[in-house]
Order: C-alpha cells, then sequence, then structure tokens
C-alpha cells in the first residue's frame, strides 16, 4: 500500500479532542486530523517527529492528516486505524498470510454477531467461512513487548466473543493483529490495561479462535504486511 500523496514531515506540539492536533511544520502550524480514537499510549510523545498527508479536496475541513510518528526517537509507527484493514486485505488477496491462504472469496466489513461487522469473511470452495477480526497494535512498553489494547476496550472484548460464536457454529475464527509498529516483535493482551479483554482473551483462545501476528514494514512512502510475530498468552499482569 502506498501513500496516496508524498508525506510531510513535522513535529507533534499536542494531541487534543481524540481527533486533532497541532503540527508544526517547516512554514508554520498547521492542525491535522488524528484518525486514531485510542489513547495513542507512547505513540504521542511531545516534539515527536511525525509525517501528515495533505488532501486536495476543497470541502474537507482539515486538509491535513496524521499519518505517522518516530516513537522513542527511534521506531516509525502508524497511528492511522484506517489502513490496518486495508494492510490485511491485500496481503490475504497476494497469499501473503500462510495462515489465510486457499480461500477462493474475500469480502470486507459483513454483517454478523450483534449488530458488528467482521472485517474480512473468506470463503473457500467448499463454502467453509473463515472470520477475519482485525486489530492494530502500536503499544510497545518499556518492558520491550508490544500489548493490546492500549486502553480498556468494551467493544474489542464483545468483538472476542462474537469470534468465539462463530467457532462455536462450526465455522473459523481468526484474531489477526496488525503490528504498526517497528519496535515491536511480539503481541500479549494487555492485562496491565484491561484485565477483563486478557482473560476474555485466553477464554477465546482456549476454545478455538485462533490467533494470528503480522508485523507491518513502514516508510515515509509505502506500508505492506512483512513478517510474522509469535503472539504471548502466557505472561504475567504486567506492573
Amino acid at each position: 500500500m502506498k501513500f496516496p500523496s508524498t508525506l510531510i514531515e513535522g513535529k507533534l506540539l499536542r494531541r487534543y479532542k481524540r481527533f486533532l492536533s497541532d503540527i508544526e511544520l517547516p512554514n508554520g502550524e498547521v492542525v491535522a486530523h488524528c484518525p486514531n480514537t485510542g489513547s495513542m499510549r507512547r505513540c504521542q510523545q511531545d516534539g515527536a517527529r511525525v509525517w501528515l498527508s495533505k488532501s486536495n479536496n476543497p470541502k474537507r475541513k482539515l486538509g491535513y492528516t496524521w499519518e505517522l510518528v518516530e516513537v522513542d526517537g527511534e521506531y516509525l509507527a502508524c497511528i492511522n486505524t484506517g489502513w490496518p484493514n486495508k494492510l490485511v486485505g491485500e496481503a490475504i488477496a497476494n497469499n501473503v498470510i500462510d495462515e489465510l491462504n486457499g480461500y477462493s472469496e474475500q469480502k470486507a466489513e459483513v454483517k454478523y454477531g450483534e449488530n458488528s461487522r467482521i472485517d474480512w469473511l473468506l470463503t473457500d470452495a467448499e463454502g467453509k467461512k473463515c472470520y477475519v477480526e482485525v486489530k492494530n497494535v502500536t503499544l510497545l512498553e518499556s518492558d520491550g513487548g508490544g500489548y493490546f489494547p492500549d486502553a480498556v476496550t468494551e467493544r474489542g472484548r464483545k468483538h472476542l466473543f462474537e469470534l468465539l460464536r462463530m467457532v462455536q457454529e462450526g465455522h473459523r475464527a481468526v484474531l489477526f493483529f496488525c503490528v504498526s509498529h517497528e519496535g515491536i516483535n511480539s503481541v500479549s493482551p494487555a492485562a496491565h490495561i484491561d484485565k477483563k479483554y486478557a482473560e476474555a482473551f485466553k477464554s477465546v483462545i482456549d476454545q478455538g479462535v485462533e490467533v494470528i501476528a503480522y508485523k507491518v514494514a513502514i516508510s515515509q512512502k509505502e506500508m505492506f504486511i512483512d513478517q510474522s510475530v509469535p503472539v504471548l498468552t502466557s505472561l504475567p499482569i504486567k506492573r
């Protein structure tokens, strides 16, 4: 996936009201759209280098969108949560993800469960279905591990049980961690942030929901699903 326009480097001044960020560019300060509803824990450090895309759509209220951030002065991370589903979908279509090869049909945003939509519904030639829920991982903690979620998420826990329901109905269900942070080389449930999510995660995995994680290669020009990373399910609660 190539960015639709050349990214512009700036410096993060602050993020506020979830969707707004003040960015210092070489020619002055701008307000950019922040396409991330999460806490962005450790991904919104004051003074961090950031990269923005610029829209030519005159109807947009904010012309700039915050895309990437440099974390700890070392690692690139993608904070635009609109990209992971597309990256995973592109990788599935191109047979990059070994665990998800062999399906003849691929549909996005299909209704299922209780007023939910699955990110990707895969169907093989025999009509067997695989439900794939994509989660973006950008939290690198001081212990060197990558974690999900970065804030308490009732919605995320609901998704776990909806995946489990698909397994109970005889389908395949996969939780896909899209690791959009160069410094993360493993993923664990963040029990230190959301204990209920971590408990639900272990419960559904024990009952047949599959979990895989792939890391994204990130540059200022493009991103793509690159390599598998381990998911650690038995770590103690981080303190």
